[in-house]
């Protein structure tokens, strides 16, 4: 759907185990991760590749950065079981040339659909740049399809995001997928502005899939602020004073769901979304799963 350009798209996203897991560990949590996937009506999976992003806020990062396995060896490795699409991320800047374009060589386009992420900071030293990475994916593997992280934030300081948009988009990008989203009228101020550039330059808009992520604790409100995420002054106030901030951040997710799935069916905008949990609580994750039925129900009518 997303190689397509179609409406209704729902992935979830998951981070593979730690590169300190032993074989046995990863054995079963990818039997746990296998079954909660499958219960759900998914179009596809998303796999982060996570880096440190220490320069990314100055202030110390709330929840410890743990390395992880590789997200592609995870992959080839480990779900095989697994039948549908994965988008495995790529933090292009860890690689150099070489490891990223062996990867490209031999990826599966049948299989796998990937996002490349830049650098988190202009002051951040890189291997190879997003740039390059994309002229690479068109020289080694231009039938990979390629999707890019759209941040509605960035939108709101600097007004040029559909502009970055249009210009990923010229590059070979097919897809996007936002970073979490709480701020609706911000993304909505991108996607309108996104549409219509779209429309004056005559090219159709691609998938816009929107990112949605549980905040069930003070810890993970911080470090949703700690990633640049925009939480609304009155959600995080009422999340810090709710019983059940879990449920109160559910009810929120699920209303913003609706609000741009409406939204972007006035435009015209091909639109799905994306759930995940960026805490590892298990009571997150399960809700995580929750939220991704309903939307799913949402989604399929």
């Amino acid at each position: 759907m997303l190689t397509e350009a179609r409406s209704g798209v729902l992935l979830f996203g998951i981070t593979p185990p730690r590169r300190s897991t032993t074989p046995d560990r990863i054995k079963e949590i990818t039997a746990v991760t296998l079954e909660r996937l499958t219960a759900l009506d998914l179009d596809g999976l998303i796999l982060y590749d996570i880096a440190d992003e220490a320069d990314r806020n100055a202030a110390e990062r709330p929840f410890p950065y743990l390395p992880t396995l590789d997200p592609a060896t995870f992959h080839a490795e480990h779900l095989g079981e697994w039948d549908r699409p994965t988008i495995i991320y790529r933090c292009v800047g860890k690689y150099d040339e070489e490891e990223l374009g062996t990867w490209l060589d031999g990826a599966d386009p049948g299989r796998v659909l990937s996002v490349f992420v830049g650098a988190s900071s202009g002051d951040q030293p890189v291997r190879t740049s997003l740039r390059r990475a994309q002229e690479l994916r068109a020289e080694i593997r231009p039938e990979l399809h390629l999707g890019a992280v759209v941040i509605s934030e960035r939108h709101t300081r600097s007004g040029d995001e559909h502009r970055r948009m249009l210009a990923k988009q010229e590059r070979g990008c097919g897809f996007f997928i936002s970073q979490v989203i709480y701020d609706v009228t911000g993304t909505k101020n991108l996607l309108s502005d996104y549409f219509y550039a779209c429309r004056e330059e005559g090219i159709p808009p691609r998938p816009v899939i929107f990112t949605l992520s549980l905040c069930g604790s003070e810890k993970t409100l911080e470090f949703l602020t700690w990633l640049g995420v925009d939480v609304p002054r009155w959600l995080a106030t009422a999340l810090r004073h709710s019983a059940d901030p879990l449920e109160e951040s559910y009810r929120e997710c699920l209303a913003i769901a609706q609000d741009l799935r409406a939204f972007c069916l006035r435009l015209g905008l091909p639109y799905g979304f994306h759930v995940e949990s960026v805490s590892i609580r298990k009571a997150e994750i399960e809700g995580a799963t929750r939220l991704a039925a309903e939307i799913g129900a949402l989604l399929r009518g």
